[in-house]
């Protein structure tokens, strides 16, 4: 889905967060073949984070983690997104989130 911001709504950094279900086996062939959706993503103007990433504790399950300037910058990678990939998961659940403040922990 994308989402256009009004001229009157504020910018927040949005952050997606998935998980895929792979058969065990073809894990690591489905993280290597996002290797280079990963560095193109990354390069993307707006992109502050993108990684698919091994569950350590689920050898079924990967993670998803992005974080974008703006919903512009997310919805311009998704305009412009044709992974090219051939191992497909089980499953998929992938969900953005807006972020209206930050702080550190430590």
């Amino acid at each position: 889905m994308v989402r256009t911001v009004p001229d009157n709504e504020e910018e927040h950094v949005i952050i997606v967060g998935g998980t895929f279900e792979v058969d065990p086996e073809q894990r690591n062939a489905f993280l290597a073949e996002r290797q280079e959706i990963m560095r193109t993503s990354r390069n993307e103007d707006g992109c502050l984070e993108y990684t698919f990433a091994a569950d350590p504790l689920e050898p079924d399950r990967v993670i998803l983690f992005e974080r974008w300037e703006s919903q512009a910058a997310l919805d311009a990678h998704l305009a412009a997104i044709s992974p090219t990939t051939t191992r497909t998961p089980r499953s998929a659940s992938i969900t953005a989130y807006d972020v209206v403040g930050e702080r550190r922990l430590r």
